[in-house]
């Protein structure tokens, strides 16, 4: 959800920018090639973003490699993945240091359709907020 709610961000600016931009969402324990949950879809959908092109995909060097910036939802996943991957530590940080805190965003799935929509909430604030840090990251 983070992945389409960022890049719609992006679409915004003006089109020399957007067209620098490439993002992408990878899981720490992800199964490859398993669409998005009905739910996240449907939460998606109400905002006017489009998670049917979704597949899921697992965590690699090489995709890390190809990153300016890394954000996870919780401290673990950062943990794992500098453990994991400790040349591109520099890039990894909590989707909450966007806004200058430091807390986990819980996954939804599981949960309920509210759950997904809270969630969802939660990052397009975070998003919205540190957008600016955003971008001064991934220079």
């Amino acid at each position: 959800m983070a992945e389409v709610m960022l890049a719609a961000k992006v679409a915004a600016l003006n089109q020399s920018d957007a067209n620098a931009w490439i993002i992408g969402s990878a899981g720490t324990s992800a199964a490859e090639g398993i669409m998005a949950t009905p739910f996240a879809r449907r939460v998606m959908t109400a905002r006017g973003l489009d998670l049917e092109p979704h597949r899921s995909r697992g965590v690699t060097a090489s995709l890390l490699e190809s990153a300016d910036l890394i954000l996870t939802m919780t401290r673990n996943h950062r943990e794992a993945l500098c453990i994991e991957f400790p040349q591109f530590d520099h890039r990894i940080h909590l989707l909450s240091e966007l806004i200058n805190q430091t807390f986990d965003i819980e996954d939804p799935v599981g949960g309920s359709e509210e759950d997904y929509r809270l969630c969802a909430d939660e990052m397009e604030q975070i998003i919205e907020k540190g957008f600016g840090r955003i971008a001064a990251w991934a220079a």
